[in-house]
């Protein structure tokens, strides 16, 4: 693979992480006084979007990041394949490939130690 065809597909933005002290009071303002789309619904967190847009604005309850967690994440259509051209390229990666009944990522570290997600 080719490096300017990775970086065509795979750097594209999909989550923006923003605390929020409760996220179905604040997925229900996003919707109400932005006109938001809310896209999921699980019992820790909500995500809502703007209408037309494909990134997600991931509501999380009321505790800062984890450390080095950015709360940014790209979208790809393979992670596994991402992955392993990542790991070829000497990207430190903190979380494997892994599916989840919410989706499927892995997450990838800057050499400051700043955590990326990347959800398929």
């Amino acid at each position: 693979m080719r490096d300017s065809t990775f970086a065509a597909f795979m750097l594209t933005l999909n989550t923006l992480a923003v605390v929020v002290r409760d996220e179905k009071k604040a997925a229900k303002w996003y919707k109400e006084k932005l006109g938001f789309t809310v896209v999921d619904r699980y019992p820790h967190w909500h995500t809502v979007r703007p209408r037309g847009s494909s990134v997600k604005i991931h509501l999380c309850p009321d505790s800062p990041p984890e450390r080095g967690n950015t709360g940014f994440a790209f979208g790809t259509k393979s992670c596994a394949r991402d992955e392993a051209a990542l790991r070829r390229k000497g990207v430190k990666i903190t979380t494997p490939t892994t599916k989840e009944d919410w989706g499927t990522y892995f997450t990838f570290a800057d050499p400051d130690g700043n955590e990326f997600w990347v959800f398929e």
